[in-house]
């Protein structure tokens, strides 16, 4: 079970840091990943990392701005998310696949999806 929590409202410029919390099984059997949902668009990939956690992969939108991390000892896996921008605004969902996939960017490799978290950056 995964479990997001951190969204709110942001002015642009502004920073925010998505927490996804773990339960009934370790992050470190897998590799992590956020994706985000707009309304009326699909699904887009922003980042993910390996099981490891020491090889990241982010989409050209948030790069420089957004980084994940993971905390082994609290079972979560973080976003933190800077110099935000109104075209971040969307549902951001972190998601687990198989540790043996390197298919990072696909949601369709990804197994455990947690609930969504609403970001928006507005003035």
């Amino acid at each position: 079970l995964l479990v997001e929590t951190g969204g709110g409202l942001v002015q642009p410029g502004g920073s925010l840091r998505l927490a996804c919390a773990a339960s009934g099984g370790t992050v470190n059997d897998y590799a992590m990943g956020w994706f985000r949902q707009a309304p009326g668009k699909e699904r887009e990939f922003v980042v993910s990392d390996n099981w490891s956690g020491i090889r990241t992969y982010y989409a050209d939108s948030v790069k420089g701005r957004f980084t994940i991390t993971r905390d082994s000892a609290k079972n979560t896996v973080y976003l933190q998310m800077n110099s935000l921008k109104p075209e971040d605004t969307a549902v951001y969902y972190c998601a687990a696949r198989s540790r043996y996939s390197d298919t990072y960017s696909d949601y369709r490799h990804y197994g455990d999806w947690g609930q969504g978290t609403q970001v928006t950056v507005s003035s």
